[in-house]
């Protein structure tokens, strides 16, 4: 992950402003250019029959103008520290087709946006339609922060080696390199995690399955301990820092995040079907929303292979 430009949608009605500090904090360590976007329409003011045009122009140029001058401020500091900071308003909706076209434009290394405010005790990733737009149609990297305290000292990689997700393999080996680079340029202590759930005892009605169902289940944890051991054999992790659980994902990973206490979750997707209908896959999605910290989504990369 070569960080030279990063891509910050910036929501300038807020005060709180999680995405800008991480792509701060990432900037300092990395001294890439920063772009804070902000997008902005109100349709009493577009093509409404209560101005005419000159009058419904006037007033979307004065509110753009005030958003810039926002956004203006939150550059100030940064540009005061020395980092590389510009600035960009644009009109037009919806929000994540406005973000997507500018990535389309700028082409950043890495995008940056805050999950939905939680106005209550809870600190989940919660996600708006936007966060879900962008998580299946942003063709780079995404980073979604959110409103809880950031250390940026434990990130993760959750890992699929068998590829139950229809994930490609060279994926996982992106999702482990990319955890490894961070780690060294960011001084993060990297953990490598994969989950595995056998079919439960309840839902076994084969009769030669009941009979052999425990050595189903050791049958099936030795492949996967295998496959995880296999993926991470050609990378130095130190076994503390190999995580092979059994239970759903969507129980395991929120759990280990919060026990671990771990700042950013990086993980894959893959869409599926038609573009207007793809999914990043049912085990994200029902992860995601129980997240207590960041999350750092990758996806494959044209036309890659399988690392060695």
């Amino acid at each position: 992950m070569n960080l030279r430009q990063l891509l910050v949608v910036i929501d300038p009605t807020q005060e709180a402003q999680p995405a800008l500090e991480r792509a701060a904090w990432l900037a300092r360590h990395t001294g890439a250019a920063l772009e804070l976007l902000a997008c902005e329409f109100e349709q009493a003011l577009d093509g409404s029959l209560l101005f005419d045009d000159r009058q419904s122009e006037q007033a979307r140029s004065a509110l753009l103008a005030h958003r810039r001058a926002r956004l203006e401020e939150l550059a100030a500091p940064l540009r005061a520290e020395g980092l590389q900071v510009q600035t960009e308003a644009r009109w037009g909706r919806p929000l994540h087709r406005m973000i997507l076209s500018r990535i389309e434009e700028l082409k950043p290394d890495l995008v940056l946006k805050a999950a939905t405010r939680s106005h209550g005790l809870l600190q989940r990733l919660l996600l708006g339609n936007t966060c879900w737009q962008l998580l299946r149609h942003c063709p780079a990297p995404l980073w979604l922060a959110h409103h809880g305290q950031w250390q940026g000292r434990r990130l993760c990689a959750a890992l699929d080696p068998l590829h139950s997700a229809d994930k490609p393999a060279h994926l996982d080996h992106r999702l482990i390199a990319t955890a490894r680079e961070l780690a060294e340029r960011l001084q993060m202590d990297a953990h490598y995690l994969h989950c595995h759930a056998p079919l439960p005892r309840s839902l076994v009605f084969d009769a030669e399955l009941v009979a052999t169902y425990d050595a189903y289940v050791e049958r099936g944890s030795r492949q996967h301990r295998q496959a995880f051991e296999q993926l991470l054999a050609p990378y130095a992790i130190p076994a503390s820092h190999r995580h092979l659980e059994q239970g759903y994902p969507e129980e395991v990973i929120p759990r280990f995040v919060r026990e671990r206490q771990i700042d950013l979750l990086l993980m894959g997707a893959v869409a599926r079907g038609h573009l207007d209908n793809a999914l990043i896959g049912n085990t994200a999605e029902r992860v995601l929303e129980a997240l207590e910290c960041d999350l750092l989504v990758l996806k494959p990369q044209p036309g890659a292979g399988s690392a060695s």
